[in-house]
Order: structure tokens, then sequence, then C-alpha cells
């Protein structure tokens, strides 16, 4: 068991609620961005892909989200119905809200930056009457992310979806998800992040991430355990930590501690890690495995995500992290 328990009796598995954007990731690899000259067009955003990655392991997958009423925010909405994703809740903008773009740069495999356009996006155009509170009723688990409280209205939809998933006992999901763009000052992301943390039963995110959101709290020497226990006064069953290349740590509020494996993998890019492992890590845990099997479980999905050239493309299926892990344990990988 790992501390949660799911409303079975939900239509819904999990529903997601952000950002919805465009990545462009370059085709040319191994070069800066200035030399690349052409590019993969690919459905992106942190919740897109976790939600797109989850439905891929078979669970009933939602999303509540605001698209551009553009031929971007078309090809948006196609993909995630061709991934048997709900959009029911998906709100076409029509306020001259544009679909956000990211271009990938792949200088090396270890090498990669992303260059975002994010002015006047429709995402973020996302209002508090335009959340569901039945799709949020009707969903054993919700994911929020840190991108999607950047800016108003987004930020108070957000809001409104952790109070009706409280009201309704939906598992809360949080991924930090931090990105500079949007945000105006240090002090603005810890604020908001930590308004949302408070509400949401698992947080996932680098330890990066979690020194910016408590940048209210006192954690000088940046300590995973004492971290663990700031989020436990509140909601938080389960926290998460992720440290790159080295692993990541889980606490939960009964006082386990696991630490999680990485997997070989021949790297392409970085991105798309934190997010394959997101879903499986989630997936995992509504089917009630053990924390570290979940832990494993993600950085397996991580480590198929960073071999490929995409993200969203590239969520796996559960017999495809299977296979892997199987693969990578017999020592024929």
């Amino acid at each position: 068991m790992n501390g949660l328990t799911f409303a079975q009796h939900k239509r819904l598995d999990f529903l997601a609620i952000g950002r919805l954007c465009i990545d462009l990731n370059a085709n040319e690899i191994n070069r800066p961005l200035e030399e690349t000259r052409t590019f993969s067009k690919y459905v992106g955003g942190s919740p897109a892909n976790i939600a797109i990655g989850m439905s891929r392991l078979g669970m009933k997958t939602g999303f509540i989200g605001k698209v551009a009423n553009d031929q971007l925010g078309r090809f948006i909405l196609h993909y995630l119905r061709q991934n048997q994703i709900d959009t029911g809740h998906v709100v076409i903008d029509q306020s001259g809200g544009v679909t956000g773009l990211a271009f990938t740069e792949i200088k090396s495999p270890t090498d990669c930056s992303i260059l975002l356009y994010r002015d006047n996006v429709a995402d973020l155009k996302l209002a508090p009457n335009e959340v569901s509170e039945a799709a949020i009723q009707n969903a054993k688990a919700l994911l929020v992310s840190g991108t999607a409280l950047a800016q108003s209205p987004s930020r108070e939809a957000v809001y409104l979806a952790l109070h009706y998933a409280r009201r309704h006992g939906a598992v809360v999901f949080f991924d930090l998800d931090y990105r500079p763009y949007t945000w105006t000052s240090s002090e603005e992301t810890a604020i908001h992040y930590h308004l949302a943390a408070r509400q949401c039963d698992v947080l996932i995110g680098t330890r990066e991430e979690f020194d910016i959101m408590e940048r209210l709290e006192h954690n000088p020497a940046r300590d995973d355990a004492y971290t663990a226990q700031l989020w436990f006064q509140h909601q938080a069953k389960i926290v998460v930590i992720k440290h790159g290349q080295d692993g990541s740590v889980a606490y939960t509020k009964q006082g386990e501690v696991a630490r999680g494996t990485t997997f070989p993998a021949k790297v392409v890019k970085t991105f798309g890690a934190g997010d394959a492992y997101a879903a499986a890590f989630i997936y995992a845990l509504m089917k009630g495995w053990e924390l570290a099997k979940a832990m494993e479980y993600g950085a397996a999905a991580a480590a198929i995500v960073i071999s490929s050239h995409s993200c969203s493309e590239a969520m796996p299926t559960a017999q495809q992290i299977d296979d892997y892990i199987r693969l990578c344990k017999s020592g024929q990988w």
C-alpha cells in the first residue's frame, strides 16, 4: 500500500488541468538553434504530456484547459482525441489568444534548452467559470502544474479546481513544473506555489523547484527530509524530490522513505523525462503499488522518453515499460 485511496466508483481515472501547447523539436540535433532549419511538431506542455502518458497506460483520462481558435489549437484537440483523452472540458478561446510554442535546441544529449513563446497564450486564459465541477467530481485523481499558476485568470481556475477536488474527494497530484517565463518575481512564484501545494496530496518536483517554493520557509540546508515534513503539516501524503541523474527520493507521511533507481538510456535529449516519470509513477500509485516499485516504473518511463526525439509521442505503454525493465535487469540492454 502507498497511503492513497482512490474512489473506485468514479467514471474517470485521471483528469489534468493546465498547459496545452506545441513543441517544435529540432530535427538537426547536435547543433545550436540558430543553425537548425527544420523541426518536428508535437503536442506539448507538462500536464498534456502526463495526460497522454496516463492514457497510453490504459487509464480513462480527461483534460480541463483552453486552446487557441487556430490551426494549432485544432491540432492539439485532434491529437488528444486520437489518444482517447476526453476533451469535453477543453475550451476554445475567443479573445485572440495564441498557441504557446516551445522550440527545442539539442546541442548534445546532455546540452539541451528550450526557447519559449508564451505571450498572450490561450492556456493562461482559462477562467474559473470554465472549470467543470462535475468533471472533477467524477474523477479519481486531479493533476495540477505550476505553470498554470503564473497568471490570472488561469491561477484562479486552478484554485477553484483544487477546491472542487477537496470537496469531492479526488486525490490531487501537484507537478511543480517551474518555468521562469511569465512569472514576475520569485516571491510571486513562492506565494502561489505555496497556496496550491497546501491543498495537494502528492507533490512531485526537482530539488531546485522545491527550493523556489520554499522561499517562504526556512530550509537553508536544502534538506529533503525537512522539505517533506513541511508539506506533511498540510494535505500532503507523499513528497517526491528528484535529483536528476542521482535519482529521486520519496517520503510518506507514515514515515516511509524510498530511493528511486535510474535506468540506462541512449539519450537523445533530456526534456520530457519528468513528464514520463510523473505519468508512470502516478499510474503505479493508482494501481496500489508500493512506493519503491512506483518510482522504478517512473524511472523506466523517463529513460524511454529521453531516448526518443519527442516527448508526447514517446510516452510509453505499460507493456513497453515492463519490457524495458525486464531487458535492463536481464543485462541484455
